[in-house]
């Protein structure tokens, strides 16, 4: 195990590229090649990401008992959270064409014999983490306003949702506080993944480059995060089946966009 290293790189120091500024068409053209990425073997890329619309079913299934039903949204939300770790396989096959390499749909798997693994479940951890925090922050708000008692259904549920003051101020301050760990989470692994792919320098170097990305370009970056959170939207509108096409071209987007940012 002497080789194994999660916070700095195998010679054990922090070592952080260099960054570049880039512009929103920089990001507009990184969404296109992700697009082009995707277009090339749809069949493969919609099977690798159709546990995206599954466990969504899986959601709403579990949240149509009442219980659970003011926990819906921070779930259907904060699933996106989890987003960047789940399109590792995704930067990889960008990698690889790329590189002119093979690009069937097994290589998305290779990923679990990268070097840098350790460092990638760390950083998919400190997701993980992230999300059930948005859970619980959410589950207490909607306890602290609407108080601990489930609502008895559907109706009920979204009547005092959106007709009522503390309803409205749920939604409010829910929204504003989803905002801010959706913004961490952007800022902290826009580009994390991808460069763990692709250098291998440790979980700690690759989020402060990631930071660093988002300092020096914070429009473009900001304008991925608009984009990221439209599609989404729009994917989980059909019970979550739109997801299967854009989580992949977004996944592809993410590798091409760290390849912009981040110099060799």
């Amino acid at each position: 195990m002497a080789d194994f290293h999660v916070m700095a790189g195998t010679d054990k120091t922090l070592s952080l590229p260099a960054v570049r500024k880039i512009s929103t068409s920089d990001v507009i053209d990184a969404l296109g090649r992700g697009l082009d990425d995707f277009w090339q073997k749809p069949s493969h890329y919609a099977f690798l990401c159709l546990i995206y619309p599954l466990v969504g079913v899986v959601l709403i299934y579990w949240a149509s008992d009442a219980n659970a039903l003011p926990l819906l949204f921070p779930l259907a939300s904060g699933f996106a959270l989890l987003g960047p770790f789940a399109a590792i396989g995704l930067y990889e096959i960008s990698r690889r064409r790329e590189a002119g390499l093979d690009t069937s749909w097994r290589h998305a798997l290779a990923v679990l014999k990268s070097p840098a693994i350790p460092s990638i479940i760390a950083v998919g951890a400190m997701l993980f983490a992230i999300f059930v925090t948005w859970l619980l922050v959410a589950q207490g708000l909607y306890v602290r306003l609407l108080g601990p008692e489930p609502p008895a259904s559907i109706s009920l549920f979204l009547e005092s949702l959106f007709t009522t003051d503390a309803g409205f101020m749920l939604l409010a301050l829910g929204n504003a506080i989803g905002f801010i760990f959706a913004l961490v989470v952007l800022i902290t692994t826009a580009i994390a993944f991808p460069m763990l792919l692709d250098r291998d320098c440790g979980a700690v170097a690759a989020i402060v480059t990631s930071v660093r990305a988002a300092s020096i370009n914070p429009l473009p970056i900001a304008l991925w995060g608009v984009l990221v959170a439209g599609a989404l939207l729009i994917g989980s509108l059909p019970l979550f089946a739109g997801l299967a096409v854009v989580m992949p071209i977004l996944g592809h987007a993410t590798w091409h966009l760290y390849r912009k940012l981040v110099a060799d």
